[in-house]
């Protein structure tokens, strides 16, 4: 089992765009992919308080998350509502992520 976090900072005033493109759109695609995501929030307070969204995945394995997250990337609908939710410019300025692995303290 692995973890992927994943921060989005976004471009100053679209987090709105953000947060409904999440709701409406990202987090049912992620479930047709078979993703499954563990948490989401928003940052309220410390480094890009306000202004980032961070969520957490679960996947079984590197090659899991790596399959998901291509077949996710390709699909047409993801590509029309990434498209859609742009049209007003960029959303997301910045993207970190990071994989954890918590099997040494299972």
């Amino acid at each position: 089992m692995i973890y992927e976090i994943r921060e989005y900072t976004t471009v100053p005033g679209r987090m709105p765009a953000l947060v409904t493109r999440f709701k409406d759109h990202t987090l049912g695609l992620f479930e047709k992919h078979g993703m499954e995501c563990v948490f989401i929030s928003l940052t309220e307070l410390g480094d890009n308080g306000n202004n980032e969204l961070v969520y957490m995945m679960k996947f079984d394995s590197y090659q899991e998350m790596a399959d998901k997250w291509a077949g996710f990337m390709a699909d047409p609908e993801w590509v029309k509502v990434k498209t859609a939710s742009e049209a007003d410019g960029p959303i997301v300025a910045k993207l970190s992520r990071r994989v954890l692995n918590p099997g040494p303290f299972a």
